[in-house]
């Protein structure tokens, strides 16, 4: 117990013998795993939504592109096929609460299928379900979103979309909150607003009878590929051919809209990592050259070449760790408070993987940076040191 306290006593004293080298490389190695957190949080949010995917349940879209119509009629037709157990359909709505500016994610469904096809994902008391789904202009709002405006059960608000039209020239769709859901599971953000479809429907100007996407659950989802086919078999000569996909691939190809997002991760977290290599390489190098001759005298007072060896190593690792713990426990706290943020669009996903693999990154910093240096000492002959000194 002594000698371990004696040799991170010697270790401490060792890293912090140049306080502001010992400060800046540090905060540098802080930087580097801050970002390499905030970065790995980010992609764990966007692809929460496909790695939460239920495995029975499937999206139907338009072959051309998602944000193309598809007619409501197919919505019975689809029930139709063996295997399929419930279907449902959503319209995005491009809505915003009096200013463009407090965008909201709002869709035009049906009320009673899709509670049913989401039961896991909206955590809703049966009273306010049943009142959503009698009120043909009530309207279903997340927690997160309620508490940004202040709304409360039985509020009128009004809620202007940026594509659908009234027939009387106005945007605007005058709704009565009847629910409040939480997110039935973890990281899933409770911030979307849903209306009742045939509101929206009778009184738009433009793609009456039409919805944007379709979404269903199978009976068997060892079946999902074969009712996939059926499905677009069915429609692949119609004006408005289909593109079946499970809800995981579906989420994933939204994402990709926006790019790779794990090759931007990766460069970016790869280009900060090793930038830290060589800056902290080079400052343990620079350390143990200034220290040859101490090296050598504690050769000579008894220290033998594997525990002068074990120290540097030890030294390396202490300083990745403190820079590296710091900066991942930053990168949770910030990750948990954008979070929060009103209006932020998903819950950024720290999970314990990140902990793990920044752990093994400070790991691999470590030893990289500090075996060099280490075999250098260990190699090294007091009366070379001597000399050098």
């Amino acid at each position: 117990m002594t000698v371990a306290l004696a040799s991170l006593s010697l270790i401490w004293a060792n890293l912090s013998r140049s306080r502001l080298r010992f400060a800046l490389t540090a905060f540098a190695i802080f930087i580097a795993f801050f970002l390499f957190g905030i970065l790995q949080s980010f992609e764990r949010g966007l692809n929460a939504g496909a790695d939460l995917a239920a495995a029975d349940r499937l999206i139907i879209s338009n072959r051309i592109n998602f944000t193309q119509p598809l007619p409501i009629a197919y919505v019975n037709r689809i029930a139709a096929i063996e295997g399929v157990r419930q279907v449902s359909h959503q319209s995005w709505m491009g809505s915003y609460y009096q200013e463009p500016r407090n965008f909201i994610f709002g869709f035009a469904i049906d009320p009673q299928s899709y509670l049913q096809i989401y039961a896991d994902d909206i955590a809703l008391p049966p009273e306010q379900a049943a009142a959503f789904i009698q009120n043909r202009r009530g309207a279903l709002v997340g927690e997160d979103v309620a508490k940004q405006y202040g709304w409360q059960i039985g509020d009128l608000i009004p809620i202007s979309s940026n594509i659908w039209q009234r027939a009387d020239g106005s945007n605007v769709w005058d709704l009565v909150i009847e629910g409040i859901y939480r997110a039935g599971r973890a990281n899933i953000a409770a911030n979307t607003l849903y209306l009742h479809y045939d509101y929206l429907n009778e009184a738009r100007t433009t793609a009456r009878d039409f919805t944007g996407t379709i979404s269903f659950t199978t009976l068997d989802p060892a079946q999902n590929d074969a009712i996939a086919q059926a499905i677009d078999s069915r429609f692949q000569n119609s004006a408005y051919a289909t593109e079946t996909r499970t809800e995981e691939a579906f989420n994933r190809s939204f994402v990709e809209q926006l790019g790779n997002i794990g090759l931007i991760v990766l460069s970016v977290s790869g280009a900060a990592m090793f930038t830290i290599l060589i800056i902290t390489g080079n400052t343990m190098a620079l350390s143990i050259r200034e220290r040859t001759g101490e090296i050598g005298v504690m050769k000579v007072l008894g220290f033998d070449a594997r525990m002068v060896f074990a120290l540097i190593l030890a030294e390396s690792l202490a300083l990745a760790l403190i820079g590296g713990l710091l900066g991942v426990a930053a990168a949770q706290m910030m990750a948990r408070f954008i979070s929060t943020v009103p209006g932020f669009p998903f819950p950024l996903g720290f999970t314990s993987g990140i902990w793990l693999s920044s752990f093994g990154l400070m790991l691999a910093l470590g030893l990289i940076t500090g075996l060099l240096p280490a075999f250098a000492a260990y190699r090294l002959k007091p009366t070379a040191a001597f000399a050098r000194a």
